[in-house]
């Protein structure tokens, strides 16, 4: 790799004079900043970004740490807050966990030796706390937290209204006449998962209901599509899924049992996926505003918020497959 030092050899000036000049630093004349720009790249030089933010002791980088980069639900939340970051004059590291704790720990420890400027996070389903990520940011890293997020961490977070969401889903399945309603609920280790189960049941309470059952860690279409089984068993006419993949997952259990749906079968997901308008029967399904999470945790870190928490409404979507006043071939 090309040097400061050899660049400087080729002009005839010293290190630091090519140091400051590469820096835009106003003590170099603007001839022997562009003398210095010129042949740096000519000779292929590349600005160390790790050695420069170890003296500057931070960067203009902000660190994004997500389950899955591939999910609609987070690239979404990434584009929104890139936006209001860029704008701002910083830029964004993304890293996927793929679920697992031992690759967010991996992805906090490397930000932390980027010196980013601050990090933005959704954690893993694996992590059961946020104690790793106390240890690993040290409290000297700006932290906000969107959609999964650990209560007893300090600094910012931005959710949605969970509860109030899956409530208002499952008061929408009982306004169609289902009686017997089940639910696919995620992953208790997720606050998230944990207030929609919440919600879910508080809807039903407030019927004179109790659940017809209530299937945890249900998250992909293959476990949709076994609990989906399991509910038809245990008689249930409805389900309101934590989420949108286990919800098809179901359906298509469903109707290879050959019920009708939404007329012998309702389903609700959640976060109303691309798909879920697609499909036929489309999928009901709570909005979650991806983009709107993102663009509000992105100026929580502008803004240097501290403890606190802002709290994003769902929307529900009404599609066919809950919609018993829809007529459906």
């Amino acid at each position: 790799m090309v040097t400061i030092t050899q660049i400087a050899a080729a002009l005839g000036v010293t290190p630091s004079t090519v140091s400051r000049a590469l820096s835009g630093s106003p003590r170099v004349k603007p001839s022997t900043r562009l003398a210095v720009e010129k042949v740096a790249a000519e000779m292929g030089y590349e600005r160390n970004i790790v050695a420069s933010n170890l003296r500057r002791g931070r960067s203009d980088i902000v660190g994004i740490v997500v389950p899955r980069i591939g999910r609609e639900f987070f690239s979404n939340a990434i584009g929104g807050a890139e936006a209001v970051l860029n704008e701002a004059g910083l830029n964004v590291l993304i890293c996927q966990t793929h679920e697992r704790l031992d690759d967010e720990v991996r992805a906090l420890r490397t930000l932390r030796t980027n010196r980013v400027c601050a990090v933005m996070l959704s954690h893993a389903i694996e992590s059961k706390d946020g104690s790793h990520i106390a240890d690993i940011l040290g409290g000297q890293i700006p932290l906000v937290q969107f959609d999964r997020v650990f209560s007893d961490l300090p600094g910012w977070k931005v959710v949605n209204n969970n509860f109030e969401g899956a409530y208002l889903a499952t008061k929408h399945l009982l306004s169609q006449g289902y009686r017997h309603i089940g639910t696919l609920a995620g992953y208790m280790s997720s606050e998230a998962y944990v207030q929609r189960l919440e919600g879910f049941r508080a809807a039903l309470a407030d019927a004179g209901l109790k659940p017809a059952a209530e299937f945890l860690e249900t998250i992909v279409p293959e476990t949709g599509r076994q609990a989906g089984s399991l509910a038809l068993e245990a008689g249930c006419d409805a389900i309101y899924s934590a989420g949108d993949f286990s919800a098809l997952g179901a359906l298509q259990t469903v109707r290879e049992r050959g019920l009708r749906i939404p007329q012998d079968f309702g389903i609700v997901g959640t976060a109303n996926e691309s798909f879920t308008s697609l499909i036929q029967p489309s999928i009901s399904s709570l909005a979650l505003k991806a983009a709107e999470l993102g663009r509000t945790s992105a100026r929580a870190i502008l803004s240097a918020l501290g403890d606190g928490e802002t709290v994003i409404p769902m929307e529900l979507i009404i599609r066919q497959s809950s919609d018993r006043n829809m007529n459906i071939k």
